[in-house]
């Protein structure tokens, strides 16, 4: 097998399966893997549709909790950001990508687990929602992880667990399913053939 298609093919099995669990950050486990031997575009194209296949099979798991009025700000906010995340994607400098996504996870990662014991924030309201949304529909754009940043917000926002599922899995369907359309190229096609059946299998 070409190492390429290996490539895509066990990034998105370990992409698939965290997002099986928390159910989101299939882009950000996925371009861990994909950014070392991948164009950044084909990369962020793939964790794209990879994560969107993820958020279309848990689509019907998170009626719980389903808030149209606490979700619309998010939204608006990531449909604004999502053009700036596609401009800024076709700049970027490879060794700048993989630097950039390791700063983040290194940063996020222990941040998520201690934001539990932080007291929750009581300002900001709508507006810091869809402030964040706006930050999710950036990075969106970039790579396909619009759900890092909303999850962190809605975390120490207070949000009950069934309230922030439903929040953080509608969020980024809406996201990704818009960002997919910008992204996908006719260059993706066989390595998205590749990390299919991959992800329909989780």
């Amino acid at each position: 097998m070409d190492p390429v298609y290996l490539l895509v093919a066990v990034g998105a099995i370990v992409a698939g399966f965290v997002q099986g669990l928390s159910g989101f950050a299939f882009g950000m486990v996925a371009m861990s893997f994909w950014a070392w031997g991948l164009d950044p575009r084909l990369a962020a194209a793939l964790s794209v549709f990879g994560a969107l296949t993820g958020q279309l099979l848990a689509v019907f798991t998170v009626r719980r909790g389903f808030n149209l009025r606490l979700l619309l700000p998010f939204v608006l906010g990531g449909l604004a950001g999502i053009p700036l995340g596609v401009l800024v994607l076709p700049q970027l400098d490879m060794a700048w990508f993989k630097a950039l996504l390791g700063g983040f996870l290194a940063v996020w990662c222990p941040v998520m687990l201690r934001v539990r014991r932080l007291p929750p924030i009581k300002v900001g309201g709508r507006i810091g929602d869809a402030v964040a949304g706006m930050a999710g529909g950036v990075l969106s754009g970039i790579g396909g992880f619009a759900g890092p940043v909303p999850t962190l917000w809605s975390t120490l926002r207070g949000f009950a667990k069934d309230e922030q599922r439903a929040v953080i899995q509608n969020f980024n369907l809406a996201m990704l399913a818009v960002t997919v359309l910008g992204l996908l190229t006719a260059s993706g096609i066989a390595l998205l053939c590749s990390a299919l059946p991959v992800l329909l299998s989780r």
